[in-house]
């Protein structure tokens, strides 16, 4: 991924998530930003009871979207790819935070703590009434 564009994302404090629901209807979510980025792939923690780990057990495709809306100009960025649902003692432990036990009471073992991770394959980039596929 290219540099300004990890910056970019990196600045944004929520991320926009798609998932695709039983009846094959767009599914839309506001988290906190990914915990962690590397390439073309983002890491979130999440609940593994929730609604959309259930959706991305059964339908893998998602999308992300992050957005700047300044004074006069808007810019966003929507990324398409796969999601997986990683329950690894050794990904949980690198992204487990102090303040994750207020919502994990067993801590980074508990079985309802879990990471999404997603791998993007395609991004298009809006700014300027202008949208651009960018290669990843």
């Amino acid at each position: 991924m290219q540099d300004w564009l990890q910056k970019f994302i990196k600045r944004r404090k929520v991320a926009l998530i798609g998932s695709v629901d039983e009846n094959g209807y767009p599914n839309i979510k506001a988290m906190l930003s990914p915990r962690k980025i590397e390439g073309n792939d983002f890491y979130f923690s999440t609940n593994t009871s929730s609604l959309r780990v259930g959706q991305f057990a059964q339908n893998p495709k998602a999308c992300l979207y992050f957005y700047r809306k300044g004074l006069f100009q808007y810019q966003g960025v929507m990324l398409t790819g796969v999601m997986e649902i990683l329950t690894d003692p050794a990904i949980k432990q690198e992204l487990w935070q102090v303040g994750d036990s207020m919502f994990y009471k067993k801590g980074v073992t508990d079985p309802d703590y879990c990471v999404l991770h997603f791998k993007a394959a395609t991004c298009r980039y809006y700014c300027d009434l202008k949208t651009t596929q960018i290669e990843l």
